[in-house]
């Protein structure tokens, strides 16, 4: 740290003890923010369970003392999270515009940034925690880059339970100085005064302490250049950012617009599942094969009886890398080798885990025997079509919440782009009115909810009638580009054998009668 650096920091303490310099130890203690800390302790709760960051498990061992040991979980919220993102959300999706300078703008920014990719890795962070946010900006080269937000750095400022339309961004960064870690918290609030007026204002905060966010510092100790405050007047109509919540109420808190995760109503049965399975996992780790042998019969080194040979040693009774057995103390001429192995309790774990998996499958939305196992064959494509009805459904009310979070994205995507001052050239980049119909196509891959060889079969009968062209049906079953389909169909005809038109009449002599005539 600069020697400048340590003064400033001298006069900002003062600061803050006389009240002229802003400190803040959570940033919903700031009033701007209009949610209640407890939405970000659940938040922060079922991030651990996503990260698999639980509490050791405390036992007391045979002999009275306390010990600890690591939780074998089955990490169920990132599984179903990870599951749910995949058949909503996956690179086969498309987006499309009808306007054609948009549509190539558009696919050019999406390609740039990998969205699909992307977004499918975000949109399973915001399963878990309920939410997520994303938003465009320009970076030093003029391109245009989309800035993701997990659950706990995404704000409300005001709000209603269906739409947020001011919030404040926060990113967190560690630098060490002086040999300790110090903390830097930016907080990026997007706010509107008045109907035409947006602001964008930056502000930086540094604390010596990783759970506080600190005292206001200025944005050049980290992000020199950085504007304090932006203001649009008459340009930016839509909010610059877009949120995507989890589908259903929020039964913590009915007036908090931020979604619910997968574990804020499964943390029960989350519980119950990990602990079951480390049990299981434990008893096997203490129920390896032991065996009881006299303790004479492991001691190498010793004299073998009650010779008076001091050379006559004991010798080696077991393989050297032999581990099942355990010496016990006696009358040697007593004791015997005796198996200690206990029998694993296989089947009535599985069956506890199998129960609570389909509990699990229940609150979550999956359909029956989606994580459990149900002991059946492999299903076909058909009967796995059918069974996943309530996977489906659950997946219809994601791809609501979805559409609605890409048509805001792409919004404020098109209104940085056609904003000049955005941009070092002061140039837009395409022309757009936010208050006109955006008409935003979004085609999502079915995936394991449509049976193809059903689709092929039914589609082979529609060009047999003459309904589906055939150069549709090949790029709906075949993944052919618009060319290709056509390529396939000029070699089909020309393929085709010819036949002629006099056929019918050569094979007939002229001297032959019609036996019905009269």
């Amino acid at each position: 740290m600069s020697f400048i650096n340590r003064i400033k920091d001298l006069f900002t303490k003062g600061g803050v003890k006389l009240g002229m310099v802003k400190s803040l130890n959570l940033i919903t203690d700031d009033d701007r923010v209009a949610i209640d800390q407890s939405e970000y302790d659940r938040i922060q709760l079922a991030k651990k369970y996503y990260r698999d960051d639980l509490p050791l498990v405390h036992y007391r061992n045979s002999y009275g003392n306390r010990r600890h040991r690591k939780m074998s979980t089955l990490n169920v919220t990132k599984l179903a999270s990870k599951r749910l993102a995949s058949i909503i959300f996956n690179e086969q999706c498309e987006l499309s515009l009808e306007d054609a300078k948009l549509n190539k703008l558009l696919a050019d920014i999406i390609d740039a940034n990998h969205f699909n990719l992307q977004f499918e890795q975000h949109l399973e962070t915001g399963i878990a925690l309920g939410g997520l946010a994303a938003r465009p900006y320009v970076d030093d080269q003029d391109n245009i880059r989309i800035a993701w937000a997990n659950a706990t750095q995404f704000y409300p400022l005001r709000t209603n339970t269906d739409n947020i339309s001011e919030c404040v961004f926060a990113s967190r960064s560690t630098r060490v100085e002086n040999k300790q870690n110090v903390y830097y918290t930016l907080l990026e609030f997007h706010q509107w005064d008045g109907p035409d007026t947006y602001i964008i204002t930056n502000e930086l905060y540094r604390s010596t302490e990783n759970d506080v966010v600190g005292d206001q510092v200025s944005l050049d100790r980290i992000y020199p250049g950085m504007q304090k405050s932006i203001q649009f007047n008459g340009v930016i109509k839509k909010p610059l950012f877009a949120y995507f919540r989890t589908p259903g109420a929020n039964n913590r808190d009915l007036d908090s617009p931020l979604g619910m995760g997968i574990v804020d109503n499964s943390k029960n049965i989350i519980d119950a599942i990990n602990r079951t399975h480390d049990e299981f996992v434990h008893e096997i780790r203490m129920g390896k094969r032991r065996i009881a042998v006299p303790a004479e019969m492991l001691r190498p080194g010793n004299k073998f009886g009650s010779t008076a040979n001091d050379d006559e040693i004991h010798p080696l009774m077991f393989d050297p890398d032999m581990d099942v057995y355990e010496q016990f103390y006696g009358d040697a001429d007593n004791m015997s080798v005796t198996d200690l192995t206990s029998d694993i309790r296989t089947s009535s774990y599985k069956e506890a885990v199998d129960y609570f998996l389909r509990e699990f499958e229940e609150q979550t939305g999956f359909s029956a025997g989606t994580f459990s196992f149900d002991g059946q064959s492999v299903k076909t494509a058909t009967e796995v079509v059918s069974e996943n009805s309530t996977t489906y459904q659950t997946r219809s009310s994601y791809l609501t919440q979805v559409e609605l979070f890409l048509n805001q994205l792409v919004t404020a995507i098109l209104e940085v782009a056609s904003t000049p001052e955005f941009f070092s050239d002061n140039k837009a980049r395409c022309q757009f009115d936010a208050d006109k119909e955006l008409n935003l196509s979004v085609h999502f891959d079915d995936g394991v909810f449509v049976d193809k060889d059903k689709q092929k079969s039914d589609e082979l009968a529609l060009v047999a009638a003459g309904i589906m062209p055939k150069k549709q049906y090949l790029i709906r079953n075949f993944g052919l580009s618009d060319e290709e389909a056509s390529q396939w169909v000029q070699e089909s005809l020309q393929e085709q054998p010819e036949y002629s038109t006099n056929a019918q009449e050569e094979t007939h002599s002229p001297d032959d009668e019609d036996v019905g005539a009269e």
